[in-house]
């Protein structure tokens, strides 16, 4: 600990109490309802958060004021946590704690700064542990202790971390925006190379298979072949990831008909749910067999495998699978809409030039993709580092 500074637990500087427990209304009965779903992207929209009923006598306890940081303490952002300032009159409901600081001595600013530290995340990791729906209730927090430099420390640290947050935020955004863009650019391209045109093949025309995998449950194994569920597909990559399938015996998997044992240059097709519409290239050889939620389609000697994946990602064939989809719970395509979804009919030879002008076009991509993903790790990496500084007593 540097010189100067004291550890505090936050229940000795701070009054911390859990919010009011209430039904919100869009009608204005009372204060402003402040809860966890109003709060986003580290800030609030006053204007959209509802109202209360709520007895005068217990207004004074649940009314917000400036300096107050709520705390949510259960659900998936259990453990973020907001500065209020200038509010509305408000209150704050109950899956919220308001932390409000009655030592003179600490900055409100200087503790939302504390409870961004990788060190306040573990504690609330490990205060949440064993709850289903995760959680941290105010005893907790107010065992939590925070270094506490003298006055001038604190606002010298708060405002060298404003700053520099400040212009992490902004090249975050620019770095985001550019990583959409560098994307965008990939799917427009992907878009004009199979603008619809005649003439149009069936993709059954295509193909020597359009099937699907195995309709009964397969049994399980310690060890054998990978049985591969929607689950299993990177939306984003439309790759398979192999580390969490389980396995089937490997008598069952030789059992199983030839088109339902995928190889080299087939695509697979995710045809349900929310990972509706990903087709996946196999470019290496490896033994697996997946689920009936998954089709297969084995393209023919006239039909090259990798622009046939690309095709298949087009917006035009996608927007196909998608209308021809049934079901109320769960969209699905079935077999006979994914052997008519409608493609062009392109020579074997201009296919081969297509697909090599997008895999270049792809590698460009992933290329600029992955720089952008580095700088952005850069970017949390640096934000972590500087409070971490910052609460040694480094900076």
């Amino acid at each position: 600990m540097k010189k100067g500074w004291e550890t505090k637990e936050l229940a000795a500087v701070s009054a911390i109490n859990y919010g009011y427990t209430e039904s919100a209304s869009s009608q204005p009965v009372g204060p402003r309802f402040l809860r966890i779903t109003d709060i986003q992207d580290d800030g609030v929209d006053w204007h959209s958060v509802p109202y209360c009923k709520i007895e005068m006598a217990d207004l004074p306890k649940y009314r917000l004021a400036s300096g107050d940081i709520v705390f949510a303490r259960t659900g998936a952002t259990t453990g973020k946590s907001f500065l209020v300032n200038e509010p509305p009159d408000a209150v704050f409901a109950s899956y919220l704690i308001r932390l409000r600081l009655l030592d003179k001595k600490l900055l409100p600013e200087f503790v939302l700064l504390f409870f961004q530290t990788a060190g306040y995340w573990q504690s609330i990791k490990d205060g949440s542990s064993g709850s289903a729906q995760g959680g941290f209730n105010a005893t907790k927090l107010g065992a939590l202790s925070i270094p506490v430099p003298p006055m001038a420390e604190q606002q010298r640290i708060v405002g060298l971390l404003d700053e520099a947050f400040e212009g992490i935020a902004n090249a975050k955004a620019n770095a985001e925006k550019n990583l959409q863009n560098a994307r965008a650019l990939f799917e427009s391209h992907l878009q004009s190379v199979f603008i619809q045109r005649d003439p149009l093949a069936l993709l059954s025309d295509l193909a020597d298979e359009v099937t699907d995998g195995d309709h009964s449950p397969p049994p399980k194994a310690p060890t054998g072949v990978p049985f591969i569920t929607i689950s299993d597909i990177d939306k984003r990559t439309g790759t398979i990831d192999f580390r969490d399938t389980f396995t089937v015996p490997e008598t069952y998997f030789r059992s199983l008909k030839p088109s339902k044992k995928p190889r080299v240059g087939d695509v697979l097709y995710t045809v349900t749910g929310a990972t509706l519409g990903i087709p996946i290239l196999i470019r290496e050889q490896r033994d697996f067999c997946f689920q009936r939620h998954i089709g297969l389609i084995r393209p023919n000697a006239n039909t090259d495998s990798s622009w046939l994946t690309y095709a298949l990602r087009s917006p035009q064939v996608f927007r196909q699978a998608t209308i021809g989809s049934t079901g109320a719970a769960q969209k699905t395509v079935s077999l006979g809409v994914l052997r008519n979804l409608q493609l062009p009919k392109v020579k074997l030879a201009e296919q081969k030039q297509i697909a090599a002008k997008l895999d270049d076009l792809r590698e460009e991509t992933q290329r600029l993709a992955c720089l952008y993903e580095r700088k952005l790790a850069a970017l949390d990496a640096l934000k972590k580092s500087l409070l971490h500084r910052a609460f040694t007593g480094e900076l």
